[in-house]
């Protein structure tokens, strides 16, 4: 079945850019570690994330924060946009400190119907080279859906979460987590820092935690429980949205074929995010 953003599928994009030790210092403290990695130490898993977003002028944006519609990613009119997940695999180290490039394909351009109506996805490739090699390879979910009246992201009661945890922490998302966060990915999108837009145009009670960073904690989870091994893959896909000032837990297990269960628990007990690891 053809649609009309169909001639975006196969469209490409590179970018190249230096993995600044700077900004790798800056995200360690900003996740509160004891000490950053340093010039020629491989980049950690999500850390990737800090690198090859696209730079739009202010004037380019469109009234989320985000840039306008158009140009590599189709124009697709629903208003609401969100990453919706993705499956990384992990080939090689990106070191800190070289220079690595990020081409991106788009693979499908898919429209759906769920119970709030009409949803696009659009699922992008993004392949990072490094050294002369591929170092990561991702494939990244990003959905488009319309608007939610406010009120509506709240209107039903969680259910709990089943999953039986064998190991996990607490986070704890305060303002500054988001905005820093926001920062060092040069995120505009406004859920995550204005509230009376979060509240009054997109339905949520409060900011919204960015999936990124939350999948980015479930990978050094999964790194904290992995016997001094690498991450091989990791996927993830996000069930319901996390909220400033509201505690959230981190939880996991091994299964049986040695691959790792990773989950972020809500503060009602809820399914946030579930992800999977394999280590090498």
């Amino acid at each position: 079945m053809t649609s009309i953003y169909d001639e975006w599928i196969g469209r490409e994009e590179s970018r190249t850019q230096h993995i600044d030790a700077t900004a790798v210092a800056a995200m360690a403290a900003t996740l509160d570690r004891d000490a950053a990695p340093g010039v020629g130490e491989p980049l950690p898993p999500g850390w990737q994330w800090l690198f090859f977003n696209p730079v739009a002028r202010r004037s380019g944006l469109g009234t989320d924060g985000h840039p306008q519609r158009g140009g590599f990613l189709p124009p697709i009119e629903l208003p609401r946009r969100m990453w919706a997940g993705s499956r990384v695999r992990y080939l090689a180290d990106v070191k800190i400190g070289a220079e690595a490039t990020r081409r991106s394909r788009i693979l499908k351009v898919e429209n759906k119907v769920g119970k709030r109506g009409s949803l696009w996805f659009v699922t992008v490739e993004h392949t990072t080279r490094c050294d002369g090699a591929d170092c990561i390879i991702e494939e990244q979910d990003i959905v488009y859906r319309e608007a939610t009246p406010p009120g509506a992201a709240a209107a039903s009661a969680p259910e709990p979460y089943a999953g039986q945890a064998r190991w996990g922490r607490e986070v704890q998302p305060d303002t500054t987590l988001l905005f820093r966060y926001s920062a060092l990915t040069f995120n505009g999108h406004r859920i995550h820092y204005d509230q009376a837009y979060a509240r009054n145009e997109e339905g949520y009670p409060d900011l919204v935690v960015h999936g990124p960073l939350t999948a980015t904690l479930l990978q050094q989870l999964a790194l904290d429980h992995g016997e001094g091994r690498a991450l091989a893959s990791f996927e993830f896909r996000g069930v319901s949205p996390l909220f400033v000032s509201r505690p959230f837990r981190l939880e996991g297990h091994t299964n049986e074929d040695g691959s790792l269960a990773l989950w972020a628990r809500g503060p009602d007990g809820e399914l946030a995010m579930s992800a999977t690891a394999t280590l090498r």
